[in-house]
């Protein structure tokens, strides 16, 4: 299969600079957690029945997954469609924009996946792992990979620019992250940035991880994942679109 194909062409290229890469991902969340979950966190009494750390920790599992799609399928992808040309030298053997396509969301899944399992593995070191649903983080990391793959691809396929990537990441991720219930429940949102949350990916997504690293596990979980499901159905043409208008054209 050619997606798979590559896929194993990015994977050796981030073997060779998986010490970078990691750290990067690796770092921002780890400060957040350290910086707001045990320093603020000294000042926040019990959340949801939990120390602010407990709370917070699985909720950064999900954000580190996100922001690994993100960055792989924006600046990363825009360099290897304007700058490498790969996507070209590709396409001159047996492939098409479809393929192209799985390949890039494929990787951007798998490096959802890693990198949610360095923070995972951190705040088991930390004791913020409770329960053995906890294991099961990763295998749900997929989906929300897949979704920020794809919105992510989406983006990069429809701008010309490297420097627009910025709005991308200010006006649409950044509040995406800020609003998801990281930091504090949902639920104490205006009425209307509640309603609104159900189609940013990242709550659903903390919720899952937060319930699964909790143990409070309940039928509302299955309805995050299939809204997760449902958003990797919706976009899963829209990339394809818009890079066969970009390089054919």
């Amino acid at each position: 299969m050619v997606a798979l194909a590559i896929l194993r062409r990015h994977m050796i290229v981030f073997r060779r600079n998986w010490w970078s890469n990691v750290m990067m991902n690796f770092l921002e969340p780890f400060m957040y957690l350290s910086a707001m979950g045990f320093g603020l966190g000294a000042f926040v009494q019990e959340m949801d029945g939990m120390s602010y750390v407990q709370f917070m920790a699985p909720g950064m599992v999900g954000a580190s997954a996100m922001w690994a799609a993100t960055f792989e399928c924006t600046y990363a992808s825009f360099i290897r469609l304007h700058f490498q040309k790969t996507f070209h030298a590709i396409l001159a053997g047996p492939a098409t924009i479809g393929d192209i396509v799985l390949g890039e969301v494929l990787f951007g899944m798998v490096k959802s996946v890693v990198f949610g399992m360095i923070i995972m593995l951190v705040i088991g070191v930390l004791g913020q792992l409770q329960s053995v649903w906890s294991l099961l983080i990763p295998l749900f990391l997929l989906l929300p990979g897949a979704v920020f793959s794809l919105l992510a691809l989406s983006y990069t396929a429809w701008v010309g620019h490297i420097d627009y990537m910025n709005y991308y990441i200010t006006l649409v991720i950044t509040p995406m992250y800020l609003i998801s219930g990281i930091f504090f429940p949902a639920n104490t949102l205006p009425l209307w940035l509640q309603y609104l949350n159900w189609f940013n990916p990242l709550f659903h997504s903390v919720e899952v991880c937060r319930a699964l690293a909790t143990g409070r596990i309940s039928a509302d979980l299955w309805l995050h994942a299939l809204v997760l499901a449902l958003g990797t159905l919706l976009f899963c043409r829209l990339p394809v679109r818009l890079l066969e208008k970009k390089i054919i054209s």
